[in-house]
C-alpha cells in the first residue's frame, strides 16, 4: 500500500481536477476558454511527470541504482512540482468536494483560535525565506545517508519522502511564479536570485557526492548485483553528475525567462517614459 501511496494521490488530484474542470464549465455555462485549457494540461503534465517517476521501470530500478534514484528526486523536484504550480490547479481541485464540507473548512481554517498555529504555518511555509528554507533542508534532509538508507529499506518512509519532495518543491516554485492564489511577493530580478540561490546547494550537495571517495550509502554499497556491472562509488559519481547537470538545468531556465522578462519590463518602461516625455 504505501509503495503506492504517492501514486494514489497522483490519480485523486487528477479525478479532482477533471470534476472540477467539469463544475467550472457547468457553472459558467461555456466551455473552458484557451488559457484555462492550457493550464489545465500544464497540470496534468506535472502529474504524468509524477506518474513516470514513480511508476516502473524507474521505481524498481531505483532500489538498485542511485543514479536512477536520483532521476526520479530530480523529476519531482525540478520538473513535476514547477509544471503543477503553473497549472494553478488550486480552485479546481477544491471545487468537486462536498459545498458543506468546504464551507466548515474554510470557516475552520481562517476563524477558529485553534488554526491560530496553523495559519501561522502557513504563513511562514508561504514566504520566500520560509518556502526557500523548506525546499532546501528538505533536499538536504532526505539525501542524508540514515534517511536515504530508512526511505529504501521502509516502504511507508519511502512514500513519505516522495510526497515530502513534491510539497517542498510546490511551496518552492509557488515563489517563483507567483500564480494565484499566492501574492507575489518578490520583483522579476528578485524571484531570479531566489531561484539562483537555490541551485547553490543542489550544486554543492552534487558536489560532495561526486567528490566524497567512497560510497556514502550502505543500502547501495552491500547490493551483491548492481546492473551494469558498475561498483557503487561509480553509481554514486553517476548520480552526483545528473544531480548537477540535468537537475540545475530546469533552474537555469526559470532564471533565463525571469531575466528575459525582467529585461522587457524595464524596455516598456523606458518606451512608456519616453513617450510620456514627448507629450509633454
Amino acid at each position: 500500500m504505501a509503495v503506492y501511496l504517492p501514486l494514489a494521490l497522483t490519480c485523486a488530484a487528477f479525478v479532482l481536477h477533471l470534476l472540477g474542470e467539469r463544475r467550472a464549465a457547468i457553472l459558467t455555462g461555456r466551455p473552458r476558454d484557451r488559457r484555462a485549457r492550457r493550464r489545465a494540461l500544464t497540470f496534468y503534465a506535472g502529474l504524468a511527470t509524477t506518474a513516470i517517476a514513480l511508476a516502473a521501470p524507474i521505481d524498481a530500478l531505483a532500489q538498485k541504482l542511485l543514479w536512477v534514484h536520483m532521476i526520479q528526486h530530480m523529476l519531482m523536484l525540478t520538473i513535476a512540482a514547477p509544471l503543477i504550480v503553473l497549472g494553478q490547479p488550486w480552485r479546481s481541485l477544491w471545487r468537486p468536494l462536498p459545498l458543506g464540507f468546504r464551507r466548515k473548512a474554510a470557516r475552520a481554517v481562517v476563524r477558529s483560535p485553534r488554526a491560530a498555529p496553523l495559519r501561522a504555518l502557513g504563513r511562514a511555509a508561504g514566504s520566500p525565506l520560509g518556502a526557500w528554507l523548506i525546499f532546501v533542508v528538505g533536499l538536504y534532509a532526505w539525501h542524508w545517508p540514515a534517511a536515504y538508507d530508512l526511505a529504501l529499506q521502509n516502504t511507508w518512509v519511502h512514500a513519505l519522502e516522495h510526497i515530502t519532495f513534491i510539497t517542498c518543491a510546490i511551496l518552492f516554485w509557488a515563489q517563483v511564479t507567483a500564480t494565484p492564489p499566492s501574492q507575489r511577493k518578490l520583483s522579476t530580478l528578485q524571484r531570479a536570485a531566489y531561484v539562483f540561490s537555490a541551485s547553490i546547494p543542489n550544486v554543492a550537495l552534487a558536489a560532495v557526492l561526486a567528490f566524497t571517495p567512497e560510497a556514502i550509502y550502505p543500502f547501495y554499497t552491500h547490493l551483491l548485483n548492481r546492473p551494469g556491472g558498475i561498483s557503487a562509488l561509480q553509481d554514486q559519481q553517476i548520480a552526483a553528475g545528473i544531480m548537477w547537470s540535468a537537475g540545475d538545468l530546469p533552474f537555469g531556465i526559470a532564471i533565463v525567462w525571469l531575466l528575459h522578462n525582467w529585461l522587457s519590463d524595464v524596455e516598456t518602461g523606458a518606451r512608456k517614459r519616453e513617450a510620456l516625455g514627448r507629450l509633454t
